[in-house]
C-alpha cells in the first residue's frame, strides 16, 4: 500500500475512533447527568417526597377513572345476557330448515353463540315455572314456537341491532326481539365516565406540569450562583439544563410508580366488597387491574409529563439568569 493511502487510511480510522468516542462519551455524560439528578433527588427527600406525592394523587383520579370503564366494559355476563337476540320461529319449520339456519347463524362471522330451545322444552319449562300447569295439560297443540338465542360477537347497541336487522330478514324467522334501550343506556353510561375521565385526565395533567414547573424553578434559584459560575467558565445551556431535566423524569417516573401502588391498594381494598355484591348476584365479575401495558402508559405518560413540565421551567428560568448574570 502506497504512503498516501495508508496515510488516508490511517486517517479514517482516526475519525471512527474519534466518532465512537465521541458517541460513547455522549451517553456516559447522559448516564453520569442522570445519575447526579438522582442523587440531587435524595439529597432533597422532603420536598422530593412532596412533589412525587402530589404527581401520585393527581395521576390517581383519571387512572381509576380509566379502571371504572375498563370494568364497566368487562361485564360481559349481565351484557351478554343483555345483548341476545331472541328469533322465533314460523310454526312450520321443520327440523331440517332449523338445522340449516343454526349453521348459517354459526358461519356468521357477528354471531358468538346460538342456542336453540325446541318448542316443548319451551312448554315444560313455562309449565313448571309459571303455575300453571293443570290448566296446560288441557291444551292439545303447543301454542309455543321454537326459539333461537343468538349472542352477538359485538354487544354494543349500534352493532347488535344491525345484527338484529340482519336476522330479522331470514325467512325462518317469523319475529326477532333484543332489549335495545338497556343496551343504549349502558352504552351512554361507559360514554359519559370516559368523557368525564378524559377531562378530568386534561384538567390534572395541566396540574402536573405547574407542579413540576415549579419544582424545577424553585431548584434552579437555589443554584442560580452556581449556574452563573457555570456559564461564566463556558458551560452551555444544554449542559445545564441536562440535569434539571433529567430531575424532571425522575420525578414524573416515581409519581407513576406511586400512582400505581395507590391503584392497587384501592383495589384490594375494594375486592371484597365486590366478591359480596357478585355473590347475592351470582356473577363471576371480578375488579381487572391495570395491565402491563396500561402500566407502561401510566409510567410513559407520567414521565412525559415531568419532563414537559421541567423542560418549560428550564428554557424561561436559566435564560433569565443568562440575561441578568453575565
Amino acid at each position: 500500500m502506497s504512503i498516501l493511502f495508508q496515510g488516508r487510511a490511517t486517517g479514517a480510522t482516526a475519525v471512527k475512533q474519534s466518532l465512537w468516542n465521541k458517541f460513547v462519551m455522549f451517553w456516559i455524560h447522559h448516564l453520569r447527568q442522570a445519575l447526579t439528578s438522582l442523587g440531587e433527588i435524595w439529597l432533597t427527600p422532603a420536598s422530593s417526597l412532596l412533589t412525587v406525592a402530589v404527581l401520585g394523587v393527581s395521576l390517581t383520579l383519571p387512572v381509576t377513572l380509566h379502571l371504572m370503564v375498563k370494568n364497566l366494559q368487562q361485564v360481559s355476563t349481565s351484557v351478554d345476557q343483555a345483548a341476545q337476540i331472541s328469533l322465533f320461529l314460523k310454526a312450520d319449520t321443520n327440523e331440517t330448515q332449523i338445522a340449516e339456519l343454526i349453521a348459517l347463524l354459526q358461519a356468521n362471522p357477528e354471531v358468538a353463540d346460538v342456542q336453540f330451545i325446541d318448542k316443548s322444552q319451551a312448554l315444560a319449562e313455562f309449565t313448571a315455572e309459571s303455575g300453571f300447569g293443570d290448566a296446560l295439560s288441557y291444551i292439545e297443540d303447543n301454542p309455543l314456537p321454537h326459539v333461537m338465542l343468538v349472542s352477538p360477537r359485538n354487544t354494543s347497541s349500534v352493532a347488535a341491532s344491525a345484527l338484529l336487522a340482519s336476522l330479522q330478514q331470514e325467512r325462518y324467522v317469523e319475529l326477532a326481539k333484543l332489549d335495545i334501550g338497556w343496551l343504549e343506556r349502558l352504552d351512554a353510561i361507559v360514554s359519559l365516565v370516559r368523557q368525564v375521565a378524559i377531562a378530568v385526565a386534561l384538567l390534572l395533567m395541566v396540574a402536573v406540569l405547574l407542579v413540576v414547573g415549579n419544582t424545577i424553578r424553585l431548584m434552579i434559584l437555589n443554584k442560580k450562583d452556581e449556574i452563573e459560575v457555570m456559564k461564566l467558565v463556558g458551560a452551555t445551556n444544554s449542559y445545564i439544563q441536562r440535569p434539571f431535566l433529567y430531575t424532571g423524569i425522575w420525578l414524573g417516573f416515581f409519581g407513576g410508580i406511586l400512582t400505581f401502588l395507590i391503584e392497587e391498594v384501592l383495589l384490594w381494598w375494594l375486592k371484597q366488597g365486590i366478591a359480596n355484591v357478585t355473590q347475592l348476584y351470582e356473577s363471576t365479575f371480578t375488579l381487572q387491574p391495570l395491565s402491563l401495558s396500561e402500566l407502561g402508559y401510566l409510567l410513559l405518560v407520567a414521565v412525559a409529563l415531568g419532563f414537559v413540565g421541567s423542560f418549560l421551567a428550564v428554557r424561561r428560568n436559566i435564560s433569565q439568569i443568562e440575561a441578568t448574570g453575565l
